[in-house]
């Protein structure tokens, strides 16, 4: 059983990756933050971590690349595959929430408005995604 949570959260703007921080912070709990801008550098990062990330949080829209492209990359590896991924996005378009889940995410979020909203969004994601969600025991065991 994993003891210590990790969240890896893809967006391509440093300062919603701050922001995101400062609101994990305020919320008390014990999470490990990993930033990365966009997909090439995610998988890197996945690739070159023994300790794989309990939850991924992407951003929708990343640059001229969309987290669809991203999704089907990482549900093609078996090693990262069961990873539970949530877009967490400004985007509430319809479209880009169906092909969202279409591509295999496992959820969808819309940025809250507020950076008191984004304390209570980013609690609410950690409870369930980190303390009540459960992934096979293979996720972080090498191949």
């Amino acid at each position: 059983m994993v003891t210590h949570h990790s969240i890896l959260l893809i967006d391509d703007s440093p300062g919603e990756c701050e922001l995101f921080h400062l609101a994990l912070i305020q919320t008390g709990l014990a999470v490990t933050l990993f930033t990365e801008q966009n997909a090439d550098a995610a998988f890197h990062f996945l690739n070159n971590h023994s300790n794989l990330p309990t939850l991924i949080l992407l951003d929708w829209h990343l640059g001229r690349q969309r987290g669809d492209e991203f999704l089907k990359r990482l549900r093609a590896d078996s090693r990262l595959a069961a990873i539970p991924v949530v877009v967490f996005t400004t985007s509430d378009d319809a479209s880009d929430l169906a092909l969202a889940y279409a591509s295999g995410a496992n959820g969808y979020v819309v940025k809250p408005g507020t950076f008191a909203e984004l304390i209570q969004c980013a609690g609410d994601l950690c409870r369930y995604w980190l303390e009540r969600n459960r992934v096979p025991l293979t996720i972080g065991t090498p191949c």
